[in-house]
C-alpha cells in the first residue's frame, strides 16, 4: 500500500475565529505554499464550513506514503505544530486511497 495516493481530510476546529487566524498565518508564513511545492504533494486545499465558521476542512493528498513521511519529517510539521498550539486548534483526521488503487469500479464512474 505505500505506493498508493493518499488524501487525508483534516478538520480543524477552534474558537473565537482561532482557525482564521491559524489559517491567516499559515498562508502569510508561506507554509501553506512550502507544502504545495513539496515532492508528492497533489492537493492541498481548505474548505470553510457552512454550519460553524470555526471549523475548516483540509483536503491534503500524497502521491504516497513516502512522500507523506518525507513532508511529516520536515520543519514544517513543527511550525504547523507550533500554530495549532499557538491558536488551540484541535482536528479529527480521515485517511482515503484512491478508489483506482484499490480495485477497478471504472464501469460504475461516469468521467
Amino acid at each position: 500500500m505505500s505506493n498508493m495516493r493518499i488524501t487525508i481530510n483534516i478538520r480543524y476546529t477552534g474558537k473565537n475565529n482561532s482557525v482564521k487566524y491559524f489559517l491567516q498565518e499559515m498562508k502569510e508564513s508561506g507554509t501553506i505554499d512550502a507544502i504545495r511545492a513539496e515532492e508528492g504533494n497533489l492537493r492541498y486545499e481548505y474548505y470553510w464550513s457552512l454550519e460553524d465558521s470555526d471549523t475548516v476542512l483540509l483536503i491534503d493528498s500524497w502521491e504516497s506514503q513516502e512522500a507523506l513521511d518525507a513532508h511529516h519529517a520536515s520543519p514544517m510539521m513543527e511550525t504547523i505544530a507550533s500554530l495549532r498550539e499557538k491558536y488551540d486548534i484541535h482536528m479529527t483526521v480521515e485517511r482515503y486511497y484512491r478508489a483506482e488503487d484499490l480495485i477497478s469500479d471504472d464501469r460504475f464512474i461516469r468521467r
